[in-house]
């Protein structure tokens, strides 16, 4: 008969019941910890219907945050020819918002029947341009303001005439008085007319339903044209939100346009090189939006191309290298003109 060795037994009798106390413990402990769990957040609907993630053009959003009443007060500054030295002269004289915000003039107009040296840019969407003019010399659309106020050439005026004439009005006194709590100055007066043009942008076009999943809102050719837009290489500078406006460029990568064109090089034609005197930045501009393009001829910075169909060409040639057929051309402007957007709920 084996002996019983009682050393061994009570050894197991301590260390079974010790085992099973760490493992409820340790389950216990396992049970009052929080584990940490990622929120759920919400998704936001896509921009673009999930077929068009990726493309180069992206719609222009359906809204932007904007204060209303500073964009109805920057509205009627817009409007206003007090803003001009001999209060002849408003921004929208030069960016008429009837005819695709610009003045359809190959060079703009100013005060005293002035004649300026570019071809007027769209206000329309201009909110969305990384700079603004050609040549890219203002950062943004309040900076951009002091320009043509101060231009001898267009408005020919300075802050401290603007804001005498307006504090001459009762309207304004009260509604700067509401809206800022300094009234009328230069920095507010440029505050609500940057509120009011970047109130200024045209979502709902053809082709940004197309993007948004409405394959029927584009016409065949206008699908053939884009598909050309796309693999001549177009969208490679116009692309973005504002197909256009987010880059610079030169006029004339593949051939010599300025020697082209047979003209005498004006200070405009040097182009952001009037900014920062860099060789390099010789005949180079913004890329211009196309937004709403079929409405704002003639083209270029300097005006030279008439129609829609010439600007085209010329693009063709001397930035892609491209000799295009009529047919390309015709389908090139068929995308184009799907770009046309809308301003307050109508078509422009």
């Amino acid at each position: 008969m084996k002996k019983f060795n009682f050393r061994k037994w009570i050894k197991r009798f301590y260390i079974v019941p010790i085992m099973l106390f760490c493992l409820v413990s340790f389950g216990l402990w396992l049970l009052s910890q929080k584990p940490e769990i990622s929120p759920v957040l919400p998704v936001a609907k896509p921009a673009v219907a999930s077929w068009a993630v990726g493309e180069p053009i992206q719609p222009i959003p359906l809204q932007v945050k904007l204060n209303p009443r500073k964009v109805k007060l920057g509205e009627k500054l817009f409007h206003d020819t007090q803003l001009s030295q001999n209060n002849t002269v408003s921004c929208a004289s030069c960016h008429n918002l009837r005819t695709g915000g610009t003045d359809r003039l190959v060079q703009s107009i100013g005060i005293n029947g002035r004649v300026g040296s570019m071809n007027s840019p769209t206000v329309f969407n201009s909110g969305f341009n990384f700079k603004q003019f050609w040549d890219g010399r203002a950062e943004n659309l309040k900076e951009q303001i002091e320009g043509p106020i101060n231009s001898e050439v267009e408005m020919g005026s300075n802050w401290p005439q603007i804001i005498g004439k307006l504090r001459q009005s009762s309207y304004y006194v009260s509604v700067f008085g509401e809206l800022y709590s300094d009234g009328i100055n230069r920095d507010t007066i440029k505050d609500a007319l940057n509120e009011f043009e970047r109130s200024l942008y045209t979502p709902n076009s053809p082709f940004d339903k197309f993007l948004r999943g409405d394959k029927k809102a584009l016409t065949e050719k206008a699908r053939q044209g884009y598909n050309l837009f796309k693999a001549y290489g177009c969208a490679s500078c116009h692309q973005g939100i504002n197909v256009g406006g987010n880059m610079f460029q030169t006029f004339g990568v593949m051939g010599d346009y300025f020697k082209d064109r047979g003209e005498t090089i004006t200070e405009a034609d040097l182009g952001r090189y009037r900014v920062t005197g860099d060789e390099r930045d010789r005949h180079v501009f913004k890329v211009p939006t196309l937004r709403n393009v079929a409405l704002t001829p003639p083209y270029f910075h300097d005006g030279s191309a008439e129609t829609l169909e010439e600007a085209v060409v010329v693009m063709a040639k001397y930035q892609l290298g491209r000799e295009l057929s009529q047919a390309e051309i015709d389908l090139l402007i068929q995308f184009l003109k799907a770009l046309t957007g809308e301003y307050k709920g109508e078509p422009l």
